[in-house]
């Protein structure tokens, strides 16, 4: 969740500002994190030698461009959507997403008219091969019949199906937020009824401070999902327990890539987190990730974010940082522990 109180706004929009240039040597064979002085919920996806990036502004999306996703501090970047003056997607822009899809670019995100409880889901479509240039057209509102409150939507392909998948809650109350799947008729319209797949049953699902009168009325998060893929699996990896807590922490659903995805049994939950944070390096609240692949695809990397200190919230404090990981003997992923800040990393593979 990105509760956005009006200092939190103030620090966020502060902080998201773009990056300035940093001198980096192409030689250099490490790098360290984070890769930005600011940024949440990152995200990118390689295209054509280029990793193009984008993260949670509040305010706009802007695009980084990159060969090396490592180098970011020293990436061009472009406000390539600004929202409308009012209306229903003109405030809080949320974890924005560009996709590939059916060779044109599509920008997902979550936006509202200045009250949470309005946040829906939106999305953008651009034909030019490069995102940062040509005409982004709105394609409006992405919702399913129910038309409840959403965030974090994201899009995969299984088998020649597009499925969008999102955060929301099952009625108007803000009091749990699960995690929703639906089958797409294309890449702007959802077809059919919404599924919900994931709810926070565990207690570190749940954590959260009610006894802050700042804090939000409720704990039980399950948001920003993102489906990997491996040897015939699907594994939709989310974040779990509220952002404004240090127990922010990524947990993990399995399915078969044969199953019925829209069948909730098909979805089996880990009991336990697969990604938290980190004292001993002080990395806390790590979560709302992607992943990448190495400019060689050998490598697998994982996207995140993470704060530097205990009680940082879900302010301007959260960096974007990425790390290598592997896999388990069983097919599972292995993303290891957060690794401290200023920790010199191997480049990823094939970076120039």
């Amino acid at each position: 969740m990105k509760y956005c109180y009006p200092l939190v706004v103030a620090l966020l929009l502060s902080g998201c500002a773009r990056a300035p240039r940093q001198p980096a040597s192409a030689e250099a064979a490490t790098f360290t994190n984070p890769l930005l002085p600011a940024g949440a919920d990152p995200w990118t996806i390689h295209h054509n030698g280029y990793y193009y990036y984008t993260h949670t502004t509040g305010r706009n999306i802007t695009l980084w461009k990159t060969p090396s996703l490592s180098q970011l501090r020293t990436a061009p970047s472009k406000v390539v959507w600004t929202p409308p003056a009012a209306g229903p997607n003109s405030r809080e822009i949320w974890a924005p997403e560009l996709h590939r899809i059916q060779g044109k670019w599509y920008l997902y995100y979550a936006a509202d008219a200045g009250r949470n409880p309005e946040h829906r889901l939106w999305v953008l479509e651009n034909s030019a091969a490069d995102p940062l240039e040509g005409t982004w057209e709105d394609k409006g509102q992405i919702t399913d019949a129910t038309n409840k409150w959403a965030i974090d939507g994201s899009v995969f392909e299984n088998r020649g199906q597009l499925y969008f998948i999102w955060s929301g809650w099952e009625g108007d109350q803000n009091g749990r937020q699960d995690i929703y799947l639906a089958r797409m008729k294309n890449p702007w319209t959802i077809d059919g009824p919404r599924v919900r797949v994931s709810t926070p049953t565990y207690t570190w699902e749940r954590n959260g401070d009610l006894n802050n009168p700042n804090d939000p009325p409720h704990v039980d998060v399950n948001e920003g999902p993102e489906v990997l893929r491996h040897a015939g699996k699907l594994y939709l990896i989310y974040s779990a327990s509220g952002c404004w807590t240090d127990t922010y922490a990524l947990g993990m659903l399995t399915a078969s890539d044969k199953a019925d995805l829209l069948q909730p049994s098909s979805w089996q939950k880990s009991p336990e987190p697969v990604f938290q944070q980190n004292a001993a390096n002080k990395v806390y609240a790590p979560g709302h990730n992607s992943f990448f692949k190495s400019p060689d695809g050998t490598q697998d990397w994982i996207l995140y974010h993470a704060n530097d200190e205990p009680g940082q919230g879900c302010g301007r404090f959260r960096t974007p940082r990425a790390q290598l990981f592997t896999w388990n003997a069983d097919g599972t992923p292995n993303f290891g522990v957060p690794v401290a800040v200023g920790q010199p990393l191997a480049r990823p593979s094939g970076e120039k």
